[in-house]
């Protein structure tokens, strides 16, 4: 078991984490914000979904869901249809549009990843992802994909199952 002093060295750098989080941020378009940009994401990974399971995915509370929704919604980057089993709830699912904006994201992020990790090995990177997966196995959250053996990228490929 760690030491408490690795554990302090930990909160610490949770805490430097945010620098990282806001330079990501910083590369994203000025209409798609990171709440837009993770709304987009799962729909892509978990397909169509009802808003109280997006909100669930996100961790948020259904209000915050709500905005986010509505302005990836008004760029024309997802549709809201009706529920075949509920006629009252909305299933969300991404455009031909919001597919494009998805990939703009990722090469928009994948590039600043690829400048500023240039000095570190496949086998570092690798091992940085296999551990922050755990992480946040460990906190139980619900976002946390299967591991995959391809090589990685922050935001995942389409699947084609899931294109309409």
């Amino acid at each position: 078991m760690a030491e408490q002093a690795q554990y302090q060295e930990l909160i610490r750098q949770f805490s430097a984490f945010g620098a990282v989080k806001r330079e990501m941020g910083r590369v994203l378009p000025s209409d798609c914000p990171s709440g837009s940009a993770s709304v987009l994401t799962l729909l892509d990974r978990h397909g169509d979904m009802r808003m109280s399971k997006l909100a669930e995915l996100l961790a948020v509370d259904m209000s915050v869901t709500s905005r986010h929704v509505a302005h990836v919604a008004e760029r024309g980057w997802i549709e809201r249809s009706p529920d075949p089993a509920d006629k009252r709830s909305r299933i969300l699912h991404l455009t031909p549009a919001g597919r494009a904006q998805l990939d703009e994201l990722s090469q928009r992020l994948t590039r600043m990843l690829t400048e500023r990790l240039s000095d570190w090995s496949d086998d570092e990177i690798g091992r940085l992802i296999q551990l922050m997966t755990r992480l946040r196995s460990s906190f139980d959250d619900c976002r946390v994909a299967p591991p995959v053996s391809a090589p990685p990228v922050l935001l995942p490929p389409r699947s084609p199952s899931k294109s309409k």
